[in-house]
């Protein structure tokens, strides 16, 4: 294994187990067990190839060199069930947020925020929601929650939530600014010290000044429904999102449309590719490409959209116990996850159920090698891909 070569980090989550594996013929160099990791909170990159993620069944944040010759390098307990993930642009300064986990409204109102320079780390309350989460960086980093009913972009110094006393005091924003009450979706432009968050009104943005946020104007969909997922494309210094229309029944997904969303934010400029019906939801990025999964009853596929525009369709295997017409794309079915990385030309798909990875040359579309996970990847798992210094840490946030 080169230096510049990728590692792909396969979660079970279901099933407890992480293993770390070269690209493309799956030999494994790392593996973990008795580890659940919360694949809301997802994986959080870091600088020089590390990885940040959180075991939900233990409640600690764990700080992971794929690259190293010990996985593990650093755990912090933290509050769970983990609901998002996020770090400041240098990754040293970690917030947590906890979110419903198995219950149906939400209950926790518990942030954690951790040093991982010294590994000190505190627990305040906040509201219980299912806040996002942001840290914008600096001399005086600051966690950034995003709240929902009533939306709000909510501003605390992180030193202070740090400096907060044991048993989980309560915390007040020193500064708040209004935002619709149906955000979902987050991203940090860290050049800028910018917070982006996905509503249906469009993406709103603010910009720190000093130690609040001042709003701009929202970036508007220009596409029928919106987006429920937002990234930053630190390379290419864009923003994106799949945005899903059509009725709002989720008995009805195979009708939902959906549309690849980029915004470049040096121009302004967004472009819209149209994906086709079902369900798509989350994206990765690879070296010239974004890449959607698409699930539908009429049958799966690997999206990859070229920076340049071209778009490539490649069918999918299908999964048993996948979504079927007339019931629920989200609960007591299989799903997919997928994963690349800006300094590569592989991506990886999951088959949930089944434990397999399909890895597949994003130049061409065809596939490369078929890894056997060593367990069923039940929900889909997850996954994340790595180079040592392919820049990912650019964006800030866990996904």
């Amino acid at each position: 294994m080169t230096d510049d070569a990728p590692l792909l980090l396969v979660s079970a989550h279901v099933e407890g187990v992480v293993r770390v594996l070269t690209l493309p013929d799956g030999t494994e160099v790392h593996r973990l067990t008795g580890r659940h990791l919360s694949e809301h909170a997802g994986f959080l990159a870091l600088p020089h190839g590390r990885v940040a993620c959180v075991d939900d069944q233990r409640g600690e944040l764990l700080v992971l060199d794929p690259f190293g010759g010990e996985l593990v390098t650093a755990t912090v307990p933290v509050a769970v069930p983990a609901e998002h993930l996020a770090a400041d642009p240098s990754g040293r300064w970690v917030a947590v947020t906890t979110g419903l986990g198995k219950n149906p409204t939400p209950w926790s109102d518990l942030v954690t925020v951790v040093d991982l320079a010294t590994g000190d780390a505190a627990r305040v309350r906040t509201r219980a929601d299912e806040p996002g989460v942001t840290v914008l960086g600096g001399e005086d980093p600051l966690v950034v929650l995003r709240h929902r009913a009533p939306g709000a972009l909510a501003v605390h110094r992180f030193a202070g939530l740090l400096g907060a006393p044991p048993g989980c005091p309560q915390a007040a924003p020193h500064a708040e600014v209004p935002l619709p009450s149906d955000g979902h979706g987050d991203a940090q432009d860290p050049v800028h010290g910018d917070v982006f968050a996905a509503t249906g009104a469009g993406v709103h943005r603010a910009r720190r000044d000093g130690g609040t946020l001042v709003p701009g104007p929202p970036i508007p969909w220009e596409a029928p429904g919106r987006g429920w997922y937002l990234r930053l494309d630190p390379v290419r210094r864009a923003l994106w999102s799949t945005v899903r229309g059509g009725p709002p029944d989720p008995v009805r997904w195979p009708e939902w449309t959906n549309h690849a969303w980029r915004h470049d934010l040096e121009s302004g400029r967004t472009d819209l590719t149209a994906l086709g019906p079902g369900l798509v939801f989350r994206l990765a990025l690879a070296r010239d490409h974004a890449v959607f999964t698409r699930v539908h009853p009429d049958g799966d596929e690997l999206i990859l959209l070229h920076t340049g525009g071209d778009l490539r369709r490649c069918p999918l295997p299908p999964m048993d116990g996948a979504p079927r017409r007339g019931g629920s794309p989200w609960e007591g079915v299989q799903r997919r996850a997928v994963a690349a990385s800006p300094d590569a030309g592989w991506v990886a798909v999951t088959r949930g159920g089944h434990g397999h990875v399909h890895v597949v040359d994003a130049r061409t579309g065809e596939e490369a090698a078929l890894l056997h996970a060593g367990t069923e990847l039940r929900h889909g798992g997850h996954l994340m891909m790595r180079t040592r210094s392919d820049g990912a840490e650019g964006d800030p946030v866990g996904r």
